[in-house]
């Protein structure tokens, strides 16, 4: 399978709910083991949110030696590859101990709360 993100959501790749448009596109497919491919040709600017959303969540369900074996990224600038270096590690992170996940979203909820 492979996705041509321009076609999918534009030259930009910010918002978290374009991330969840690819991730809901590519999920089922590594899921089964399938291979997967993100052509970013001709896109140009990127942010965490969308990356967060588009592959970090992956690692809730999908060990990260399978993911980075199955999803395949093509054409990503530098920025782009950094964003997803990060969001990968911390991603891993958030996943992999239940601990630190506890402590982070605990942080996140009192946050929220004092935003209102």
């Amino acid at each position: 399978m492979k996705l041509f993100i321009r076609e999918w959501i534009g030259p930009r790749c910010i918002i978290k709910e374009d991330g969840q448009k690819i991730y809901d596109a590519i999920y089922g497919a590594l899921r089964s083991g399938e291979m997967v491919t993100l052509d970013f040709e001709g896109v140009n600017q990127f942010a965490s949110p969308f990356f967060n959303f588009a592959i970090g969540q992956l690692l809730k369900d999908i060990a990260e030696a399978d993911l980075r074996r199955l999803l395949q990224i093509e054409h990503l600038n530098e920025t782009g590859r950094l964003a997803v270096e990060r969001v990968m590690k911390n991603a891993a992170k958030y996943y992999g101990d239940k601990d630190y996940r506890k402590i982070l979203n605990d942080i996140l909820e009192q946050q929220s709360k004092e935003s209102d």
